[in-house]
């Protein structure tokens, strides 16, 4: 069973919150963010596909 305390892995958009695995990443994700007002659906893809746990 995953820790619920456990730190996720990576850097997370301040503006959607998802975890990237680089800090380029995720401030791409939070420009993107914040000039569309919602995710980049291909940046947001390839998050999802990242995170541990998920297939």
């Amino acid at each position: 069973m995953k820790d619920s305390s456990a730190k996720e892995p990576g850097y997370r958009c301040p503006e959607c919150g998802l975890h990237y695995p680089t800090l380029e990443t995720a401030e791409q994700c939070a420009r993107w963010c914040s000039e569309h007002h919602s995710c980049n659906l291909e940046i947001t893809r390839l998050a999802l596909e990242r995170q541990p746990g998920r297939h």
